[in-house]
């Protein structure tokens, strides 16, 4: 997932079109903005924002300043960031007392220690902040060391305590990356890190594939369905004929027919 590029958009903003009660603004033509029933969450989606991607704000007070902030850039995996649009969704109705101690969903691990589970090993230390290695090198976990002001987190994404990445060098120079400002709930940021880690393959259209990640991703043709004339054809020439002696009409020649190859890793 960490080198398959962001995917479509569409695998984040369906199940928010679907949210009940949730309010949906399109901007600019492009633009999609998603305000909870509460109005203490914020989603956007802005294309020609300076990270692009997605992000979101928690305010304990509807007119206040945001508690909390996440940032998704452009070329985030989708299914990274809707691990975590959809955890928040759910839990947000009872303000994640499922999510919390005495929960029915609480974990007392912290994405960390989950990660740690999954065979993510620490990396060499850099200056200022902790960081951990998926097995293949290609993801990375960091923790900034020390804190810092939360305004200051609110007005950088990149001062953000928490981040996710992935590319071919995810620590010094990752192709995408996720902040984490420190109030985002723990639970919300597990989603998030547990779809990096998992081993699946994800499928994404050939040409949606970042170029340098291309030498360390695999091929597999997507298989694709018969065209509806095809079927109907096929349809026809399997029913039974109306006299015993009448030979079954043969189905027309129909042109092959191939999806665009998707890549999976």
């Amino acid at each position: 997932m960490a080198l398959a590029g962001s995917g479509s958009s569409r695998t984040v903003s369906a199940p928010l079109d679907d949210a009940a009660d949730w309010s949906k603004v399109i901007a600019f033509g492009t633009d999609a903005y998603y305000t909870s029933p509460c109005q203490r969450v914020r989603i956007a989606n802005p294309v020609e924002g300076h990270y692009g991607g997605w992000s979101i704000t928690f305010a304990e007070d509807a007119l206040g300043v945001p508690d909390w902030i996440t940032t998704f850039d452009r070329d985030t995996p989708a299914e990274v960031v809707t691990a975590f649009t959809t955890t928040l969704v759910e839990g947000l109705g009872n303000t994640f007392r499922d999510r919390l101690q005495g929960g029915k969903h609480y974990t007392p691990s912290s994405p960390a220690a989950l990660l740690a589970k999954r065979d993510w090993q620490p990396a060499d230390r850099q200056p200022g902040a902790h960081y951990q290695l998926s097995p293949d090198g290609h993801s990375a976990y960091r923790i900034r060391i020390g804190r810092l002001h939360e305004y200051d987190e609110l007005m950088d994404p990149e001062l953000s305590t928490w981040r996710l990445s992935g590319g071919l060098d995810p620590l010094t120079a990752p192709t995408w990356q996720a902040y984490f400002s420190t109030s985002t709930p723990q639970h919300l940021i597990a989603a998030s890190a547990l779809a990096l880690a998992d081993p699946r393959p994800v499928s994404r259209f050939a040409d949606s594939i970042p170029e340098p990640h291309l030498p360390l991703v695999t091929v597999h043709p997507a298989p694709c369905p018969p065209l509806p004339r095809a079927a109907a054809a096929v349809a026809r020439s399997t029913r039974t004929p109306r006299h015993p002696d009448a030979a079954a009409p043969a189905a027309p020649a129909q042109a092959a027919y191939s999806a665009p190859p998707r890549r999976q890793r």
